[in-house]
């Protein structure tokens, strides 16, 4: 038996940076590859919560608009023996956005859809990618996507 389990979500943050959207890069301290933003949900926390206490602590970043991206990221751990899917969201900052990292990151960049693709090593993550420029950047988010975060 394969496990399945739901139990981290991630976010692509996107800001204007010179007039040109982009969207958040870090790279991890812990495996040295450069991912989004992601983590572990807690206990009596919903998923969208999650995310945005993530990206506080991982970047300092609030005053978001958030969406879901209608996107679940999925893959096998083959040292876990299980198979996670990770819901995904869309977050939108101020433009020109600053960005402090924690202790979990040693860089961090701001990148057009190719040069994400080009740091980033994993197929699924190219696939999300794609997915947020098409329906999120190159074209106005559906409101059916906007979560109300009050």
């Amino acid at each position: 038996m394969i496990p399945i389990q739901a139990t981290h979500v991630s976010g692509i943050v996107i800001s204007e940076i010179d007039d040109v959207k982009k969207m958040l890069l870090l790279e991890r301290v812990k495996g040295g590859y450069w991912c989004h933003v992601a983590g572990g949900v807690e206990e009596g926390e919903a998923g969208w919560q999650t995310i945005i206490r993530e990206l506080k602590e991982e970047t300092q970043i609030e005053d978001v608009v958030l969406h879901s991206a209608d996107f679940l990221e999925q893959f096998y751990e083959a040292h876990k023996n299980r198979i996670m899917i990770i819901p995904c969201f869309v977050i939108f900052c101020q433009p020109k956005q600053s960005v402090t990292l924690n202790q979990e990151h040693t860089d961090y960049r701001w990148c057009t859809l190719e040069e994400a693709k080009q740091l980033t090593p994993f197929a699924n993550q190219h696939q999300l990618y794609d997915h947020v420029w098409k329906y999120y950047i190159e074209s106005d988010p559906t409101k059916f996507t906007l979560i109300d975060q009050s």
